[in-house]
C-alpha cells in the first residue's frame, strides 16, 4: 500500500472520530432541553391543577357568602313581617322569604357540585404531584448522566484534536488538499477500497485501467465517477461480479 494512502487512512479514521464526537456533543444540549421540558411539562400540569383547586375553593367561599347574605335577607324579611299590619305586605314578605330559601337550595346544590369537583381535583393534584416529583428525580439523573457524558466527550475531543495537525502534515500536500476537499463534500468516506471491481464509495464499476493502476500502487488513484481516493489490499477481490 502506498505510504500516502496509509497516512490518509489514519487521518480519515481520526477525522471520522472527530466528526462522531462533535456530532454527539452537538446533540447534548438538545437532549438536555428535552429532559428539562418533560420536567417543566409535569410541573405545568400540576400548577394548572393547583390553580383549579384554588379557584374551586374561591367559588365555594363565594357561595357560602351568598348563602349568608340570603339568610340575612330572610331574617330581615321575617322581622319586617313582625312589624307590618298589612296583609298584602305580609304576603309579599313571605314570598321574598320563600324565594330566598329556594335560592339557598340552588346554591347548596352548587356547593355539593363544587365539593365533588374539589375532591376529584385534590386526587388529581396528588397524582400529578407524585408524577412531578418522579419526573424531577428522573430528569436530575438523566441530566447528571448527560453532563458526565459531555465531559467525557470533551476530553475525547481534546485528545483527538491534539495531534490531528501532525497527522495531516505528514500527508503529501496535494493528496491532503484533495482529501480534505472530498471529506467536506463526501463526509467520512473518502479513502475507499475496491471490491469486485466497484468503488467502495459510489459502488460504480471501475474501468480496468483504474483497477490495474490501483493494484500497481505507484500513485494515488481516484474513482472516475465520484472522485474518491481508491486503495487496494491483497485480501480485496478485484474481479468484477457477473
Amino acid at each position: 500500500m502506498l505510504d500516502t494512502i496509509e497516512k490518509l487512512l489514519i487521518l480519515q479514521e481520526r477525522d471520522r472520530n472527530l466528526q462522531r464526537v462533535r456530532a454527539e456533543l452537538g446533540n447534548i444540549e438538545p437532549e438536555r432541553r428535552m429532559f428539562k421540558a418533560k420536567e417543566a411539562g409535569a410541573v405545568t400540569g400540576l400548577e394548572a391543577t393547583k390553580q383549579l383547586v384554588r379557584q374551586i375553593e374561591s367559588d365555594r367561599k363565594r357561595l357560602e357568602l351568598d348563602v349568608e347574605a340570603k339568610k340575612s335577607q330572610i331574617e330581615r324579611y321575617a322581622n319586617q313581617q313582625l312589624q307590618t299590619r298589612k296583609n298584602e305586605e305580609y304576603k309579599a314578605l313571605a314570598h321574598e322569604i320563600e324565594t330566598c330559601k329556594a335560592d339557598i337550595a340552588k346554591i347548596e346544590d352548587q356547593e355539593i357540585e363544587l365539593m365533588e369537583r374539589a375532591e376529584a381535583a385534590q386526587k388529581e393534584m396528588a397524582r400529578q404531584s407524585r408524577e412531578a416529583e418522579a419526573a424531577k428525580k428522573l430528569v436530575a439523573d438523566q441530566v447528571a448522566q448527560l453532563n458526565q457524558r459531555e465531559e467525557n466527550l470533551r476530553k475525547e475531543l481534546a485528545e483527538l484534536e491534539s495531534n490531528r495537525e501532525q497527522l495531516a502534515a505528514a500527508v503529501e500536500e496535494g493528496a491532503r488538499v484533495r482529501y480534505e476537499r472530498l471529506f467536506k463534500s463526501k463526509g467520512g468516506n473518502v479513502i475507499v477500497g475496491i471490491e469486485h471491481g466497484v468503488c467502495g464509495g459510489c459502488h460504480m464499476k471501475l474501468p480496468a485501467q483504474i483497477l490495474l493502476s490501483c493494484r500497481a500502487e505507484q500513485e494515488v488513484i481516484t474513482c472516475s465517477n465520484c472522485s474518491r481516493i481508491l486503495y487496494y489490499t491483497r485480501d480485496m477481490n478485484l474481479a468484477a461480479t457477473e
